[in-house]
């Protein structure tokens, strides 16, 4: 996918607007200067940065349910993707989860700058998060299914949506889990590189607490 097929994927296949297409680019302006000061992106996927980044990210708002109004939780945030393309997108409360003192500051730094009054940007690790409920979850590059599983599944229901972008491993990462954890789980073909996928979960338990509710 070429920098002109991915603007134009954006505005005809999401309905991008004019003014958010400007948002975008002064969010890909805002990573490409931080760069400089920290290794927010692989500098070589800065001339692709559309397509490698933004697209890559929005294609997660089509495997979202239509009717999603939030709350989302968005793990290892990172340079904001997918989180801050998907508030750019959709006026949702999002929480941004971001261990690294850096780049949790450039999140909200990001945030306040785009005016997404609707972003929370949470600088913790995961494990001492409180717990609640998140009506979908998101995470790029965070953590293989096990681990992911293991410490997020705290602040998901049965209902909780899982979108996880997940490369050439998907299918390997889902047989991973096979024995320890039961769910609904597809895999998408990725929009941006034919050659990754993106597991979609929901109704996810830990095969111990689904073969007690079975009893019950």
């Amino acid at each position: 996918m070429t920098e002109d097929d991915a603007q134009t994927w954006l505005q005809h296949h999401c309905g991008v607007s004019r003014e958010t297409m400007v948002q975008l680019d002064a969010f890909r302006q805002m990573v490409v200067d931080e760069n400089d000061q920290q290794n927010l992106i692989s500098a070589a996927t800065i001339p692709t940065f559309w397509a490698r980044h933004i697209v890559d990210s929005a294609q997660l708002l089509q495997l979202a349910p239509s009717t999603s109004a939030g709350d989302w939780l968005d793990l290892g945030s990172g340079a904001g993707f997918p989180g801050v393309v998907i508030a750019l997108m959709r006026e949702l409360p999002i929480t941004l989860v971001e261990s690294r003192r850096r780049r949790a500051e450039f999140l909200e730094t990001a945030r306040v700058s785009l005016g997404l009054s609707h972003v929370r940007v949470v600088h913790q690790r995961l494990e001492l998060m409180p717990t609640r409920p998140f009506e979908v979850v998101t995470a790029r590059a965070f953590a293989p299914l096990p681990r992911l599983f293991e410490a997020a599944s705290r602040f998901a229901t049965k209902k909780t949506v899982w979108i996880l972008p997940k490369g050439q491993s998907a299918r390997e990462e889902l047989e991973s889990i096979s024995e320890t954890w039961h769910g609904s789980f597809h895999v998408k073909q990725s929009v941006s590189d034919p050659a990754a996928s993106i597991i979609v979960a929901s109704h996810v338990q830990r095969v111990d607490q689904a073969k007690r509710l079975g009893k019950s």
